[in-house]
């Protein structure tokens, strides 16, 4: 298992260096667009190898002047004892078995949303890495228990949890948030009944400096469990650039669209 876990992370640092080729120029063009907006707030697909290539290289290149860089995850905030551990840890067998053995973490079957990979924890180990060459990086979970009251009262809760992170936050820090695009629009999605007053998690927080991008892909796959959980196709696009919108009822200040999404590591070989 061990020898499984630190053969992924070497090829997420290696993969994380050779981003060029893949991500990088998204990033390029998230960090111009975004300019010196203090949240950003990343709309993904759940489940890829790619996301957490790019949120790790946007880390390391916002933190890489000094910057205080906070990276916020929707993973449930009871994680964060134990991510906090793991990041100020030597990444050693001991460390690593205890974040991997958490109960999030280990969900022996496919059926499950895609937040939980390899990938991810790979992602965490390169960021603990920079942590421990001198960059100031944290990693947090914002994400709640609302078994009463359903998404609405879920995504307020994340709302007031990412707002309180954010009143923390230095002077001089950014922080991202990596969520699920629907949780990262800025206001509640086109085409719903009326009588359904859903207001997305990012919407509840225009009043603060957030950007709020959606990350696309022209082809490739992602995880999802509407009907079942399972690899699902993306609609093929054309190549295009990144497409700003600046209208005062836009869902998203930035969408970018990477070459291509690929469905990561989610259980156990």
């Amino acid at each position: 298992m061990h020898t499984i876990f630190r053969w992924t992370t070497a090829l997420m640092l290696a993969l994380g260096m050779a981003v060029t080729a893949h991500a990088d120029n998204t990033v390029t063009q998230i960090r111009h667009y975004a300019a010196d907006h203090r949240m950003l707030v990343l709309g993904e697909f759940h489940g890829t190898s790619e996301t957490p290539l790019l949120v790790r290289q946007l880390v390391d290149d916002y933190s890489r002047d000094g910057t205080p860089v906070l990276l916020a995850l929707e993973l449930p905030r009871g994680e964060n004892p134990t991510l906090r551990e793991y990041l100020e840890s030597d990444g050693g067998a001991a460390a690593r078995q205890h974040l991997h053995g958490r109960a999030f973490w280990t969900v022996r079957d496919d059926q499950h949303d895609g937040r939980r990979s390899r990938d991810m924890l790979a992602m965490i180990e390169s960021l603990r890495v920079l942590k421990s060459q001198g960059r100031v990086i944290d990693v947090v979970g914002y994400d709640v228990n609302a078994s009463k009251g359903g998404n609405q009262v879920r995504d307020d809760l994340m709302a007031a949890e990412l707002r309180r992170l954010y009143r923390g936050l230095p002077a001089n820090a950014r922080m991202l948030v990596l969520t699920g695009n629907v949780h990262a629009m800025l206001r509640r999605p086109q085409g719903m009944p009326p009588e359904m007053q859903m207001h997305p998690m990012a919407s509840q927080l225009r009043d603060l400096d957030i950007y709020s991008v959606r990350l696309g892909a022209q082809r490739g796959q992602t995880w999802g469990c509407a009907g079942g959980c399972m690899a699902r196709p993306l609609r093929e696009q054309v190549a295009t650039g990144p497409r700003v919108d600046a209208d005062a009822e836009r869902p998203y200040d930035l969408w970018v669209w990477m070459p291509e999404l690929s469905v990561g590591t989610l259980v156990d070989p």
